[in-house]
Formats: C-alpha cells, sequence, structure tokens
C-alpha cells in the first residue's frame, strides 16, 4: 500500500462526549465484514471488555485498520479509539504516539470540559494535527454557538473549520473522513532502512503468547525474520504479522507508515515492554525510537489474594494484565494479617477499581484491597530522602527531619452558578485556589492546587455532587510540599494490624483513626474477654473502643444458699478470664476488613 493513501489518527475527547459512537459510524461506512446490526445501531463495537460495556465508558485504547473510497482514492485510516477519563490519560498518550493526526471531540451540549483541554494539550505538544468536530449537533439542548467559540478559544482555529456532526445519525461524517484525508499528513518512513517499529501496547495470546500492537517507523517486518528488542536486547523470530480488523488478520508484511501486531512465541511478558523499540537482528537501527512519557503510579494499595493458595495464580494475572496496562506498576510484600500479596500503584482510583475487576472477572481471583495512600517524600536526619507510599515501611520518627506530599495541578471547568460550592469543597479538601477564568459565558475554568491525598478517594464523586454533575475534572502532579503527615497505627488487644495502619495529615488522624476501630468494633466478634481497640501515633492513644466481654452465668446453677458459695464461682471465673486474656488471640475476620477498607 502507498504510503500517501495510509493514515494514522486517534479520537480524543472527554468523557462520554461520543468517541466510541463516532468508532461504529466509521465501521458503518467501511468496507468491513462486520457491520453493525440495525437492531442495536448504538453498539460499542470497539469496547470489547464486559466491563466497558457496562459502565459506558473507554477503559482501553482500540486500533481498527479501515479501508475508504474518497474522491477516487482507496484509502487505508489506522484508527484508535482513546479513554476519555482522568486516570486513563495515559492510554491517549500511548496512542497519539502512534499517529500523525487526532480528531477532537466536543460535545455541543455540554461543551468544552477539563479533559477535552488536557487531551488537546497532549496532541499539541505531540505536533498532530487536530481536526475539531462539534459532535451531538441534532440534539435539543446543543448550544452550537458556545461550542464554536470554546473550540476557537482552545486551539485557535477559525470557526468555519470545526466541523459540525452527529456521531449518533451520522450527520457529517463523511465531512470528517474527507478532512482526515486533506489535513492529516501520510506517514513517514522509508521501506529501504533497517526495521523500527514503535510498540505502543500488547497483550497476551494463550497460542501465540505477548502479541505486541505496533507502528513501523522504518523498514518493514515479515513472518520469519528475526527481530530484536532494542531495550533488553533480545532476539527473537517472529510467527507472523497482522493488522487490526474486526479481529486480528493475518498479512504479509508489514512496511513503514502501517500499524499491526506481530508475535513471536513470547512466554515472559516482562520481555515487552510498551514504548520499546523492536528492529531487524541482523542490521539493527542504530538508534531507537523515543520514547514516550513513563507512567508515575499516584495511588498505592496492597492487593492480597482471599485465598491463600491463590498467590501464584495473582502473580500470573498481573503480569499478564501488565502488559496491555503498563501503567499498572506492582511488587511483592508480605502481611501478618492477610499473608503474601503485591503492593500496586495505580494513575488514580478509577483505574485501581478497574484492574479489581478485571482480575476477579478475567483471572478469577477474589482480592481484598488496602486503604488507598499516595507516595510521600520523607527526608531523614541523616541527610537521605525516601519515598515511602506503604505505612508498614515508614521509618522511626525521631529519625525523620521532615516530610513532604504529593501536590497536584488541578483544572475545574463548571457552569458559574457551581462556584460557590465548588470552592467550598475545595478548601474542605485544603485546596489552594490558584486563578479563574471564563472560557465562554457559561462556563468558567478554576484552577486549584491540592495535595493528591485529598483527591484520590471522593473527590471525584463529591465535585459531581455539589456541581449537579456539570463540572468536570483534570489534574496533573506539580511536586510536593512540606506537611505534618503522622502514622496511624490500628492496635487490636495491644497487637498492631499493619494492614489497616494508614498515613495522613495530623489533624485528620483523630477523626479517621475513630471511624476505623468504630467500624471494627461492630465487625469483630465478641470473645470471652473484654478487646481495647486503639489508634495510636507512636506511643499515644488517639481513639480506643472497647468490645464488650461475653459473660457465662456460673452462679445460675445455685438456688440460694450461703453468699460465700456464689462468690467462690465468681472469683474462679475471674481468674479464668484472666489466664485467657494472657494468651487469648483476637482472630479478625475477613468481613471486618472489607468493611474497614470501604472506609
Amino acid at each position: 500500500m502507498k504510503k500517501k493513501n495510509i493514515r494514522n489518527f486517534c479520537i480524543i475527547a472527554h468523557i462520554d462526549h461520543g468517541k466510541t459512537t463516532l468508532s461504529d459510524r466509521f465501521i458503518q461506512l467501511s468496507d468491513m465484514f462486520y457491520k453493525i446490526t440495525k437492531e442495536n445501531p448504538e453498539a460499542q463495537v470497539l469496547d470489547s471488555m464486559d466491563l466497558e460495556k457496562e459502565r459506558g465508558i473507554t477503559i482501553k485504547s482500540h486500533p481498527i485498520r479501515l479501508e475508504f473510497d474518497i474522491e477516487g482514492e482507496h484509502m487505508i485510516y489506522n484508527i484508535i479509539d482513546t479513554p476519555g477519563h482522568v486516570d486513563f490519560s495515559y492510554e491517549v498518550s500511548r496512542s497519539l504516539a502512534a499517529g500523525e493526526g487526532a480528531i477532537l471531540l466536543v460535545d455541543a451540549v455540554q461543551g468544552v470540559e477539563a479533559q477535552t483541554v488536557a487531551n488537546t494539550y497532549l496532541a499539541i505538544e505531540n505536533d498532530l494535527e487536530i481536526i475539531p468536530v462539534a459532535n451531538k449537533i441534532d440534539m435539543q439542548q446543543a448550544n452550537i454557538p458556545d461550542t464554536l467559540d470554546a473550540i476557537h478559544e482552545l486551539i485557535g482555529c477559525k470557526k468555519e473549520e470545526v466541523i459540525l456532526a452527529s456521531a449518533k445519525s451520522g450527520e457529517g461524517i463523511q465531512d470528517i473522513l474527507l478532512a482526515v484525508k486533506k489535513r492529516v499528513p501520510a506517514p513517514y518512513g522509508d521501506d529501504e532502512e533497517p526495521l523500527k517499529a514503535l510498540v505502543f501496547d500488547s497483550h497476551y495470546d494463550t497460542y501465540k503468547g505477548v502479541v505486541s500492537h505496533i507502528r513501523v517507523i522504518d523498514g518493514s517486518i515479515r513472518k520469519g525474520m528475526k527481530i530484536r528488542f532494542m531495550a533488553n536486547q533480545q532476539d527473537f523470530e517472529v510467527m507472523d504479522v497482522g493488522v487490526f480488523k474486526m479481529g486480528m488478520v493475518e498479512c504479509d508484511e508489514l512496511t513503514a507508515g502501517e500499524v499491526g501486531y506481530f508475535s513471536a512465541l513470547i512466554r515472559k511478558p516482562e520481555i515487552v515492554n510498551v514504548g520499546d523499540t523492536v528492529t531487524d537482528a541482523k542490521t539493527p537501527a542504530i538508534k531507537p525510537y523515543p520514547g514516550y512519557r513513563k507512567s508515575i503510579p499516584m495511588v498505592f494499595s496492597g492487593l492480597y489474594p482471599i485465598n491463600p493458595n491463590d498467590y501464584p495464580k495473582l502473580r500470573t494475572s498481573l503480569e499478564k494484565l501488565r502488559l496491555n496496562d503498563p501503567s499498572l506498576q506492582y511488587e511483592v510484600e508480605s502481611s501478618d494479617a492477610l499473608g503474601y500479596g503485591f503492593r500496586a500503584g495505580f494513575l488514580g482510583l478509577l483505574h485501581m477499581e478497574i484492574v479489581n475487576e478485571r482480575l476477579q472477572r478475567e483471572y478469577e481471583i477474589q482480592l481484598i484491597n488496602t486503604a488507598p495512600s499516595v507516595s510521600y517524600k520523607i527526608h531523614l536526619r541523616n541527610g537521605d530522602i525516601i519515598h515511602v507510599e506503604n505505612p508498614s515501611k515508614f521509618p522511626d520518627p525521631s529519625q525523620v527531619k521532615k516530610i513532604e506530599e504529593p501536590i497536584v495541578d488541578a483544572t475545574v471547568i463548571t457552569p458559574p452558578e457551581h462556584i460557590g460550592p465548588i470552592m467550598e469543597l475545595s478548601q474542605m479538601k485544603r485546596g489552594q485556589y490558584q486563578n479563574m477564568e471564563y472560557i465562554s459565558t457559561n462556563r468558567v475554568m478554576l484552577k486549584y492546587q491540592y495535595p493528591l491525598s485529598e483527591i484520590i478517594v471522593d473527590f471525584y464523586d463529591q465535585l459531581k455532587s455539589v456541581s449537579r454533575g456539570y463540572a468536570s475534572l483534570d489534574y496533573e502532579v506539580s511536586g510536593y510540599q512540606e506537611e505534618q503527615i503522622v502514622l496511624v497505627r490500628i492496635l487490636v488487644n495491644g497487637s498492631p494490624v499493619d494492614a489497616l495502619s494508614f498515613m495522613c495529615v495530623k489533624d485528620q488522624a483523630h477523626a479517621k483513626g475513630k471511624s476505623i476501630i468504630q467500624k471494627l468494633r461492630k465487625t469483630i466478634p465478641r470473645q470471652m474477654f473484654n478487646v481495647a481497640l486503639q489508634a495510636a501515633i507512636g506511643g499515644k492513644v488517639i481513639a480506643r473502643e472497647t468490645i464488650v466481654q461475653l459473660r457465662k452465668d456460673v452462679i445460675a446453677k445455685c438456688y440460694g444458699g450461703d453468699i460465700t458459695r456464689k462468690r467462690k464461682l465468681l472469683e474462679k471465673q475471674k481468674e479464668g478470664k484472666k489466664r485467657m486474656k494472657m494468651v487469648g488471640n483476637v482472630e479478625i475476620p475477613q468481613e471486618a476488613f472489607l468493611s474497614v477498607l470501604k472506609l
């Protein structure tokens, strides 16, 4: 195929602005074997996971190759449908690295939102040709003039350059296809140069092993040739190559500018790294293709199998899951209460939730998650600086000089009537106001700095609640600032439970500790002796609850008689309880962990 007839581009937008529906319309207009049925015209064809269909969101980037006849020329479009949620911006950055253009989709009802702005800046940084599209123009609530103004303010294009479309009805779709042909540049690259291909994604196949998704920059790749991964210098023989249609379709070779996949019977998932460059083992390229930004985990949580025998299965599942989600990072850890597990790093709370559900559905592992935390930068008195995201690794307070917590620069876009409640919420979350600007008559952009620990758990839900669903959020980590952070240990009958310990700001320690031990008091079964539940900072107890002992009525058999007999039985019971308390261990049931960790 001639390179001048190939276009590689992705679709970027805020969540729920119609990216996947637009992909569906492209598929309907192309010459595909698969057609969306008339009974279900709004099917999310590219959303292959049940989770994506259930939630109505895109979690994974999905590549597909479509063929069109446009203005008498046969064109090949390699399209990547990307996620829109802030937690999956890493998926977007990977998609941008594999193309030359991007369709910027803006909902004409909701207008420009926070993730629209963030993804647009990502596309500009990657020097991509941007095609602006105002979607959902057929809806009664659509405000087309304001949407055109907002897009003009965002990327500086002329208003007449914005394509008016409706992915649902099909209006304007032909105009978008034509604009892609005219505006998006054909891929560069030389077929005669040594092979150089960028790995932008991968997945695990039971029969083929690791399947690498690639964009060929220079040269070509075909079945039988020896290839080399430049990051680890490992060589393999290519077993098959192909392209993405409504599934993986084998072909003879992939040449410069094309997007596709190859497999080479790679059984160890750690060999393939997203962002690596694949080259010819016989005549390798001199320099690897410049990779794109690495993901930095923001939220950390422990993953423990409920059944300890599932630990090896969990390790294998995480290795396979990391193939097509390289932003997931993990390391082995153990807990006295929960046994062996992993400390995992996620991009956000939704990302953590999705990984949990995928492990449970795709790999059938029941998990316990410890409370999510962030990574604190701790300056020790000896001059060392350490990063601690696990409460069990918190150093001795006497060795700590100062502690810094991660700070994020956040953008909140909202209608003006919700500014007051959002500012109140931000104050509760220790937010620092930066500035405010009107991006249109009915849209305001607020800039805030928040501690990351304050927004990872329920901030997004609260923001949607106080703004009646209209506000949108985007954020990125900007640095660290000093704060009084303490380690709160939860003690059950004097013994610390490491899985329930947590790090937080000193001012919030009492409230959080109190809520956890109150929950524990309701879920731990009563014993034959009093059980003390305590939250402590160092040697100081800041909150306490008691699980009252069970009592056996030892004097029930005494019908009258001398009081000394009753006293003797009660004293005997008292001695027995003392002895039991000395050797008694309190077993904490799984339900107690689950109920507390839901906090």
